[in-house]
């Protein structure tokens, strides 16, 4: 190893991020907004098994320049990466693109006002910084009216060259092996219009509550399903018997038949 390596190497572990705010205590927007950040992280945690190692998050600042402002998207997927174990150093408290070597796949962002400029200045900032998938949700129904959302509530793009290319339904994100839907539903109590994660066949990724409510009706379809054949061999049993007895009524002996 040279020792010009060797300095650069000793550069990137000495950055000095004294000076950058990374909790500024902003809190969500609202109550959607919350539950949404929250359906987008969980189940990948609780249900998705991807071959690398991923990290997920919401309302967590994505630092990619030292001397610049970070962008915080509402829901941020990134593959190949581990979360840190140690949670007291600064540098592991926020995604800093020098700390983890790469920037994550998606940035998500939920529209509560008209004022978040979602769809023009920060879609120019993700492009620029080189985020491969950028989605925009609507749900609502803030900035329905503008041009690049035509009214729906959500769009996908995906980063070619340098430019965003719109992602056409259903809105598959190859690089990362899932896709995204909207699912009229209730989670946690409410019903509405909310983006899931979903495989290849549209089928959306599960809750943790989802899931566990799905191996239980698994197991009592399991259940069921024994109780039924318990019951037939009962029932050929008690057939059989019925015949045995009639044939030895009749002075014929079952044994010889």
């Amino acid at each position: 190893m040279t020792q010009q390596r060797l300095n650069s190497e000793e550069l990137v572990t000495e950055l000095d991020i004294s000076h950058i705010v990374i909790e500024d205590d902003t809190p969500v927007d609202n109550f959607q907004s919350e539950k949404q950040q929250r359906l987008l992280v969980e189940p990948l945690y609780s249900s998705w098994l991807p071959s690398v190692p991923f990290i997920a998050g919401a309302n967590v600042g994505l630092f990619y320049g030292l001397k610049l402002d970070p962008i915080v998207p509402d829901a941020f997927l990134s593959l190949n990466v581990k979360m840190p174990d140690d949670w007291s150093q600064k540098q592991n408290r926020s995604y800093f693109v020098w700390e983890f070597g790469k920037l994550p796949e998606v940035a998500i962002e939920i529209v509560s006002n008209r004022k978040g400029h979602e769809t023009d200045s920060k879609k120019a900032d993700y492009a620029r910084i080189g985020v491969a998938y950028y989605v925009v949700f609507d749900p609502l129904k803030q900035i329905q009216g503008k041009d690049e959302l035509n009214g729906s509530l959500m769009k996908v793009w995906e980063l070619t060259g340098k430019q965003y290319v719109e992602v056409p339904e259903p809105f598959w994100l190859e690089f990362v092996g899932l896709g995204l839907k909207l699912w009229e539903g209730i989670f946690e109590d409410q019903a509405g219009v909310w983006l899931r994660w979903c495989d290849r066949n549209g089928q959306v990724i599960p809750t943790g509550g989802e899931g566990r409510e799905i191996e239980r009706q698994r197991t009592e379809i399991e259940r069921q399903g024994r109780e039924i054949e318990r019951q037939r061999a009962e029932e050929a049993e008690l057939r059989a018997k019925r015949l045995t007895e009639r044939l030895r009524e009749m002075g014929i002996n079952p044994d010889e038949i």
